[in-house]
């Protein structure tokens, strides 16, 4: 997915010589803490509303060029790349331009949000396994084959590494709730399970044991 299916072209920019209190209502009227500065449809950057909270509301824009947030994606960068920016500056949209600085539309952090909902398969229902392993064991095509040989499938992988450990941790989509006879799977093959989402084929036996002394005195 390309930055440029995740533009909004009718989103409101503002200009240097425009004034704070204007800016101020947009970023009110539409719900966020930034808004792009353009001069003849190029990007001049990106202006902060804490910024503007702290010049009078009939200054001009152009006071705070010094304070400009230069942070921007181009139309044919993928989408991670938007992500990335996004969260390194903390701005609540990202402009999409051209490769000549033309402002093309912005990406909202909130429409990011649902797009990476989807992306991680986050809406999908199935069971999530995590699984704590050395970088060197990672080996995504045994994974994959050990749910196969449980009937399942996997939906969503991803990796990260924990900073502390420096290990790698693996988390697991699954095509299916149940997940107890895939965690047995990954334990008997000496892999690490950190967590598991799911439900399980079996009761908890220290339950069973209780539930069969609670009808036994109730008798």
């Amino acid at each position: 997915m390309l930055a440029a299916q995740l533009i909004n072209t009718s989103f409101p920019s503002v200009h240097l010589l425009d004034k704070a209190s204007f800016a101020l209502q947009l970023m009110e009227d539409y719900d966020v803490q930034h808004l792009c500065v353009v001069t003849d449809d190029k990007l001049v950057g990106i202006v902060d509303k804490n910024a503007l909270l702290d010049i009078d509301e009939s200054a001009v824009i152009a006071s705070l060029q010094d304070d400009f947030i230069m942070a921007s994606v181009h139309a044919d960068a993928y989408f991670l790349s938007a992500l990335q920016l996004l969260t390194l500056h903390d701005i609540s949209i990202l402009p999409v331009v051209s490769t000549a600085a033309d402002l093309l539309g912005v990406i909202t952090a909130k429409h990011m949000l649902s797009v990476l909902s989807t992306y991680v398969g986050a809406d999908t229902k199935g069971g999530i396994i995590v699984l704590e392993i050395e970088k060197r064991q990672y080996s995504f095509g045994e994974i994959v084959r050990l749910v196969e040989t449980n009937d399942a499938y996997v939906t969503q992988l991803n990796t990260t590494t924990d900073p502390i450990t420096g290990l790698m941790l693996v988390s697991i989509q699954l095509n299916r709730i149940e997940v107890s006879t895939i965690v047995a799977t990954f334990q008997r093959y000496d892999y690490r399970v950190k967590y598991y989402f799911g439900e399980e084929n079996y009761q908890n036996e220290l339950q069973e044991n209780y539930n069969h002394l609670l009808s036994y005195l109730n008798m």
